[in-house]
């Protein structure tokens, strides 16, 4: 006989792999081993319940049992009275388990054992390999498990495979109206009340710093999913361990939840006899009072909780150092180039990665000093402090804090054991510490937080919830995946820069940009084999573009740190860590990441306030420099502001205009300028960015060619505003995609240049050292546009077949540019008609059709041709067989002229 089964209080996660593993074991009998959740009662009516052939335990001979079959489960105390067949011989046993090991467990002679989000999943996958399809029920129904067991894909124990699963049970035919049925979590009036209860009596204990929160309940009588009370419980109060003893008739129950890594649910559950991951697990506690069964909760979380490694969180890594023969002057240099206040002082830093050999560290002020006192020449060696701390990367907080707060050391230099010597992997400095006290609400003290005031924003939260809502499962998984692939590769992954920014305002954001903290480019190339994606790598620059076979592009560059040798110049670019490398970046708003490994998805970083700029919506520099470094940034700070409503800051405007005063814009790489330049008349209505670009005084700085003291007046203002409208017109054109394609900017670009010669046009090209292909489009363009509106403003009455020929030799930019110049209603309306109405015309004939009719083939085919599609254009034709007809009458008037000749 063979059964199939899962453990006591089977949830859907258990059902659903009770009825897939029946498509397996198609002879197998379905029994629960004990009760079931009231939830699982109601799906199961008894017409479903029959469906698939569920039997009573009691109606089960155990000892005939030679199959068994366990899903959602390994402990065999878990399955009540069907422990009793574990004795039975020759018994096979198949195991189906998504939870980690345990002691305790069942070993079997078939094991499917994977740390999924459900074990449903793992059913899915082997159905996918076998070819087994699912009917909508029952693909229903698993997906009811799934959802339910990764907390619809919220819980940290969630997987890119579980999001896969999902997507093919959708295939499969799931219904998503019964599944949000049964998984809705609405609390009833008596739920509100328990849950009210179960607040008020609710302790928090800090056990190694962390936060733990244990609360107890007595109750008269069993209330079904009283675990959904505890979750909602903890998501409304934004607690990341829960444990609830709760006393329901006769019986005690252990409720579980955790989304740390530092307090395991699971492994407190099953020393209570239960069982369950590490963020979610439960037991039923035998022999014990509620008060007993705290005190030995309280026991074991303080004998299990191991403070938080802090030191690998925080540190910068890798570490920037000097070695002792460098000169005062020299670390000065780099002090500055970093922008850093210590530096290590090591024997060899030739590893850039893990420099080797500490022997101090000398600080910005002793450097200053030296120079003062005339030893700048001198090396630092002479001048650092060697009685300094090391940590390891498994420092804790209060580690950190000793050394620096107690020992008022500036940097804590952090090591580790490689290859039997000791290396720096990274730095720990006073703001990392005050960043992490400040922003970091569980770990600040009570005293600075006011009753019930939660901090606006902080340095890192997890805003996995929010990428699912913003960015479909098809972009979760594929994030995922580039986390997964980092990890192996022992690396780290961040989604920065814009992604970022438009995921805190709910934008759906695809242009994804990858820092790794490692090795950009074999990042790349390992992701890329995996993903069946094309591949471009930069070497110098140590990034690489992964293009996927849908069309999704992936930026991926190494974390690096850019300086510049002097003003306005090209970044030298080096190897750096994130923080470093988001320190680089243009503005406070662009300077966050996004957490990919697994462990971590969807932590966000913030290292520079920038959550509270972005909820200000304000742009703002992250040094003052910024704009001296690179003044193309000035451009980007006036686009920004225009497409997100945001303001620029008034410190950062000082900064713009100090820049203007300098005047260094000539020395802007011409290219560089050029790009930023169209990205900014790529926006929509970039009048108000260009009035912004007067404002602070740039106008002479980007076209100095055009006539003297430019400035936006009614003119300039009304050319303008006609672009914007000859391009909204041309969007609504119902055309062909191969016929709406057209590169907006150049349009603006044109009507700028629309009172200018073509002579500034040139200069203005060879400023900017446009490309031989976009100068020529760009001259062209204005030149057979503005000599159109010249012959058409001399005729108010065009003839179709006159339109086409003034107009056939221009493209779609060249046609909006003439638009945006006309000055008579009838050109506009002739380029209206011939963009919507002439251009699509195809020739009634050709000169195939001549050659049918006898013609020879000659210099007046195409005069005979043009005729044709001329009378065809002004509508005196419209059949193929007019236009025969009138070449037939062409050519015998043609003949008849040529006998008179030779008469």
């Amino acid at each position: 006989m063979e059964l199939i089964t899962t453990h006591v209080n089977a949830d859907f996660d258990g059902l659903a792999s009770m009825v897939a593993a029946r498509k397996l074991y198609p002879r197998a009998t379905l029994v629960f081993a004990g009760s079931t959740e009231r939830r699982l009662d109601d799906f199961l009516s008894s017409d479903l319940r029959n469906l698939y052939h569920f039997s009573k335990l009691k109606d089960i001979d155990l000892s005939a049992v030679t199959r068994l079959v366990v899903v959602d489960t390994r402990q065999g105390d878990r399955l009540d009275r069907l422990q009793e067949c574990l004795g039975n011989p020759s018994l096979e046993i198949h195991l189906y388990d998504h939870h980690p090991d345990a002691p305790g467990d069942l070993r079997g002679s078939v094991e499917h054992i994977e740390l999924l989000g459900s074990t449903t999943t793992i059913f899915a996958g082997i159905f996918q390999k076998q070819g087994i399809n699912l009917t909508p029920d029952e693909a229903t129904l698993m997906s009811i498990g799934l959802h339910e067991d990764t907390g619809s894909f919220l819980y940290t124990g969630t997987t890119p495979t579980d999001l896969q699963a999902a997507a093919w049970l959708l295939e499969q035919g799931a219904k998503l109206e019964v599944v949000n049925q049964f998984i809705s979590r609405d609390l009833s009036a008596d739920q509100v009340a328990l849950l009210s209860q179960l607040l008020k009596n609710s302790s928090v204990y800090s056990i190694q710093s962390m936060p733990v929160t244990v609360s107890r309940l007595t109750l008269p009588h069993y209330v079904d999913d009283f675990s959904a009370l505890v979750r909602r419980m903890m998501v409304m109060e934004n607690l990341d361990a829960v444990f609830t003893l709760v006393s329901m008739g006769e019986r005690l129950y252990l409720i579980c939840r955790s989304r740390i890594p530092e307090v395991n649910a699971g492994d407190i559950a099953r020393a209570f006899g239960g069982g369950g991951h590490a963020s979610a697990a439960s037991a039923v506690i035998a022999h014990k009072t509620i008060f007993e069964a705290e005190e030995e909760l309280l026991q074991l979380l303080y004998h299990s909780i191991r403070p938080h490694a802090l030191a690998c969180e925080i540190m910068s890594s890798p570490a920037i150092t000097v070695t002792p023969n460098l000169t005062h002057q020299q670390a000065s240099e780099l002090l500055t180039r970093y922008n850093i206040t210590v530096l290590p002082v090591v024997e060899d830093n030739s590893d850039k990665k893990y420099p080797k050999g500490l022997l101090g560290l000398v600080s910005r002020r002793v450097v200053e000093k030296a120079i003062a006192h005339q030893l700048g020449t001198r090396p630092v060696a002479e001048h650092m402090s060697t009685e300094i701390g090391t940590l390891p990367e498994s420092a804790t907080q209060t580690e950190i804090q000793e050394l620096i707060i107690g020992h008022r050391q500036r940097l804590i230099p952090i090591v580790q054991k490689k290859n039997g010597e000791e290396v720096i992997s990274g730095v720990i400095s006073r703001t990392d510490l005050l960043n992490l006290l400040v922003n970091d609400p569980d770990r600040q003290p009570r005293s600075l937080l006011r009753q019930n005031e939660h901090p606006s924003t902080g340095r890192s939260r997890n805003i996995s919830r929010l990428m699912i809502e913003t960015l479909g499962r098809e972009i979760i998984v594929l994030l995922r995946n580039i986390g997964e692939t980092a990890e192996k590769l022992e690396m780290r992954a961040y989604a920065v820069g814009g992604f970022a920014r438009d995921l805190l305002l709910q934008t759906r954001n695809l242009d994804i940009d990858i820092v790794v903290e490692g090795d950009g480019i074999l990042f790349a190339k390992t992701f890329v084999g995996k993903q069946q994606a094309k591949l471009r790598t930069h070497e110098k620059f140590a990034t690489a573009t992964v293009s996927l076979p849908d069309g999704q592009r992936i930026d991926v560059a190494t974390a690096r740190l850019e300086y510049y040798v002097e003003p306005a110049a090209l970044p030298i670019v080096e190897k750096s860590s994130l923080k470093l490398d988001l320190f680089r970046r243009d503005f406070t708003i662009n300077a966050m990441a996004v957490h990919l490994n697994p462990d971590r998805f969807g932590l966000l970083i913030d290292y520079f306030s920038s959550q509270n700029d972005l909820k200000e919506r304000r742009i703002r520099v992250l040094h003052n420099l910024s704009f001296v470094e690179d003044p193309n940034r000035i451009f980007r700070a006036v686009r920004f502001e225009q497409r997100l409503d945001f303001r620029i800051t008034r410190d950062t405007e000082k900064l713009i205009r100090s820049v203007v005063q300098m005047r260094r814009g000539g020395q802007l790489s011409g290219l560089r300028f050029l790009n930023e330049l169209k990205l900014l008349l790529a926006e929509d209505n970039p009048l108000a960015s260009l009035r912004r670009l007067e404002g602070f005084g740039l106008f002479p700085l980007l076209w100095p060619d055009l006539r003297p003291n430019l400035k936006i007046d009614r003119r300039f203002a009304h050319v303008m505003t006609q672009a914007e409208k000859a391009i909204a017109w041309f969007r609504l054109l119902y055309l062909p995609e191969k016929d709406k394609q057209c590169e907006y900017w150049t349009v603006r670009l044109l009507a700028l240049f629309s009172r200018s010669r073509e002579l500034e046009m040139r200069h203005f090209c060879d400023r900017f050292e446009a490309s031989p292909k976009l100068r020529r489009l760009l001259l062209e363009r204005k030149h057979k546009a503005e000599a159109a509106a010249g012959a058409m403003l001399r005729s108010t009455s065009l003839r179709p077949s006159e339109i086409w020929q003034l107009l056939s030799g221009l493209d779609n930019e060249a046609l909006l540019f003439l638009m945006t110049i006309a000055r008579k209603k009838h050109i506009q309306q002739a380029v209206s008609r011939y963009t919507a109405e002439l251009r699509s015309l195809k020739p009634l004939i050709n000169g195939k059709d001549l050659v049918v009719l006898g013609l020879r083939p000659g210099p007046l085919f195409a005069n005979l041709l043009k005729q044709v599609f001329a009378a065809q254009l002004n509508g005196e034709i419209s059949s193929k067989e007019e236009a025969v007809n009138m070449v037939q009458r062409i050519n015998k008037t043609a003949g008849r002229s040529r006998n008179s000749g030779n008469r």
